[in-house]
């Protein structure tokens, strides 16, 4: 074993000195960092505001959906507030916090809170309250961009145009063929919103009989509310507007009907309790909250995570054997060492590269999550949590250690018998197909955890340390948990041990490489 040792510090000192191994060392952090920084930075910084136009024939609904699209702009805004002042108060200064705290009004937690927001002044009510417990230079508060801003209509065109030729007047602006003249500058129209007059032409009522309306009414008036727009990717606009504007419809229908408007809003309010429990939890703690959700779906990030582990690693241990035989330095190493102990050596040795760089990832994984969690990121906090109270650590690096010995094996077997990575495809080939069938099912699994397919290939050694990584946190019976390890143990020494016999006798061949047939003979001849 001396000498499989030596091999093995050779392997992972030669890969270690690789760019390669640097690089695949940081990158998956720089993805996990960035997969979580991206988003919200092109969120406040990259997002352009969306100007539209908004012609209310009406007259009545210009205003609800000018007030909907302020609501959620003042959403954005206490958010970031409150994302502002966890980050800046000064811890020394809550003993001197007036008691109760009016910013407990504006806590995630208390339902009103945005009306609460809205009602007592917005940002300069919050800013004023929260101003003596900043830290001492804190930076001063920076709002975030509305998404979405109305304009006024181009000066050429008038509002009393028939709104068929007005759409047809806009769509060189909607067309980005000209742009819309603003009190700060020219800018370029995303949308526009056309609501004819007769508005209640436009309301659905399913109990009423009436006849199917036509497209357009006799004047040429739209019989609809018309969403010019060429961004077809983007509903955002589109669905806040329609909320509002049915929102407050069926509240006129309310009053319509002759309905309480204080009753209505009463109505509304209720709702029957609807509690999700867990026969499994401790008796008292059987409520289901979000961390119970983040903690069945977690194995799936991390049946991801060992899919990408081994795949990178055993393609890694393919083309160093592959090179090597290549390039004769396998007969160098044979002159020192048996054909065990240089297999083994390259196992340990890639293991250990594969342990390192899965070490990383991890430490960053915890590293951002911390981070996160320690600002706004409630999520991130929950998953933390769910990492630090199960046991997704220890079962991912048994079922890292025997999933990488497993393929390996298979690996080291092709890269004995190949003289090229080109003669090597065609088995890696069949070898990324049987992969795919985790990645496959990952999102099923937790679904179903304890089904006929999640037992079936938690069954099937190829795929046990995916699938019963993936069912880590579902409880799986008894059985399944020793019974699978016991057999994944079993086939992973059996691949290894025939694995061996075909790397002893197809490391020093040269020419074509050998049929699979003839491979699988190698594999069960009896040595003498």
């Amino acid at each position: 074993m001396k000498y499989a040792f030596l091999v093995a510090w050779r392997e992972y000192a030669e890969n270690a000195k690789t760019k390669g191994f640097w690089l695949s060392l940081f990158l998956m952090p720089t993805i996990l960092f960035l997969s979580a920084q991206v988003p919200i930075w092109l969120e406040q910084k990259a997002t352009p505001t969306r100007h539209f136009v908004l012609v209310d024939r009406s007259g009545t609904l210009a205003p609800v959906i000018e007030a909907s699209l302020d609501r959620e702009y003042q959403e954005k805004v206490l958010s970031a507030l409150r994302e502002y002042a966890h980050k800046n108060v000064d811890s020394s200064s809550a003993a001197k916090a007036p008691t109760p705290d009016p910013l407990t009004d504006f806590a995630e937690s208390n339902p009103k809170a945005l009306d609460n927001f809205i009602s007592k002044g917005g940002r300069k009510f919050f800013l004023d309250q929260f101003q003596p417990r900043l830290k001492p230079g804190a930076p001063p508060f920076e709002a975030p961009r509305r998404l979405f801003a109305r304009v006024a209509l181009p000066a050429n065109l008038s509002t009393e145009t028939n709104l068929t030729e007005l759409a047809e007047d806009l769509r060189p602006y909607l067309r980005g063929e000209t742009r819309v003249e603003t009190e700060k500058g020219p800018v370029d129209l995303a949308a526009a919103i056309l609501i004819p007059g007769d508005v209640d032409s436009v309301i659905v009522r399913p109990r009423r009989a009436s006849k199917t309306p036509s497209a357009q009414q006799p004047s040429g008036e739209p019989r609809q509310i018309q969403y010019w727009s060429v961004n077809a990717s983007d509903f955002t606009l589109r669905e806040q507007i329609e909320r509002a504007v049915n929102t407050e419809v069926r509240w006129r229908e309310y009053l319509a009907r002759g309905l309480d408007s204080g009753a209505i809003r009463e109505v509304e309010q209720t709702f029957a309790s609807l509690a999700t429990l867990n026969p499994k939890k401790e008796k008292g703690k059987e409520a289901v909250g979000t961390i119970d959700i983040v903690k069945q779906w977690a194995p799936s990030g991390f049946v991801y995570l060992l899919w990408l582990a081994i795949f990178v690693i055993i393609q890694m241990l393919l083309n160093n054997t592959i090179e090597e035989k290549s390039n004769r330095i396998i007969e160098v190493l044979l002159s020192s060492v048996t054909p065990g102990e240089l297999m083994m050596g390259k196992l340990f040795g890639i293991a250990a590269v594969g342990l390192t760089m899965v070490g990383a990832w991890m430490f960053a994984l915890f590293g951002i999550l911390s981070w996160k969690s320690g600002g706004a990121g409630q999520i991130a906090g929950q998953i933390l949590v769910v990492l630090h109270s199960s046991n997704l650590i220890p079962l991912f690096s048994i079922y890292f250690l025997l999933g990488y010995l497993m393929y390996a094996a298979f690996i080291l077997s092709v890269g004995s018998v190949c003289n090229t990575i080109k003669e090597a495809q065609s088995y890696m080939g069949v070898l990324t197909m049987i992969m795919m069938v985790p990645l496959l099912t990952m999102t099923f699994i937790p679904k179903d955890p304890n089904g006929s397919l999640a037992r079936l290939l938690s069954w099937t050694p190829l795929y046990t340390p995916f699938t019963m990584m993936n069912r880590a946190t579902a409880d799986p019976p008894l059985v399944d948990m020793i019974g699978t390890l016991v057999l994944l143990i079993a086939c992973t020494v059996g691949a290894l041990w025939m694995s061996g016999k075909i790397f002893r006798i197809g490391i020093l061949r040269t020419g074509q490489p050998p049929k699979v047939l003839e491979m699988v003979r190698w594999a069960l001849r009896k040595d003498k």
